[in-house]
């Protein structure tokens, strides 16, 4: 079962926290889309999504991940596609919009398997996640 609150802490922006526990599937993944899309209509501009109690992360959360990375760059316009590869490629760009902190060992490795972490930070501690926005 799924369960995803959300929390809001003001950091230098107004930073809001999706808070998942359980596991992330082909069986319940369009709950985190609707609930982070939901949150993105009603003025989300930077998410950090909170995975403590994720114990696994199908390649259908990883996806919810990605759209909301491009949902949010496409809101705030912070790099063309050509200026992204590129400085995603040298490994100079992080998304300023869209972190994750908590991450168990086992979504630890699917996230660097399927290498979001060279775009999207991953942080160990949700305090000093929010105070990194």
């Amino acid at each position: 079962m799924l369960d995803i609150t959300t929390t809001t802490q003001n950091a230098r922006v107004p930073v809001t926290i999706i808070h998942i526990s359980g596991e992330i599937d082909s069986s319940n993944y369009k709950l985190f889309q609707e609930q982070a899309e939901e949150a993105v209509a009603d003025g989300a501009r930077y998410l950090l999504l909170d995975m403590k109690n994720v114990a696994y992360i199908s390649s259908a959360g990883l996806r919810v991940i990605h759209t909301l990375f491009n949902k949010l760059r496409d809101i705030h316009k912070d790099a063309n596609d050509d200026e992204l590869r590129k400085k995603m490629s040298a490994g100079a760009y992080k998304s300023p919009y869209v972190k994750v902190t908590n991450l168990s060992e086992r979504v630890k490795e699917a996230f660097e398997l399927s290498g979001f972490d060279v775009y999207i930070e991953v942080l160990d501690d949700l305090s000093a996640a929010v105070r990194s926005f």
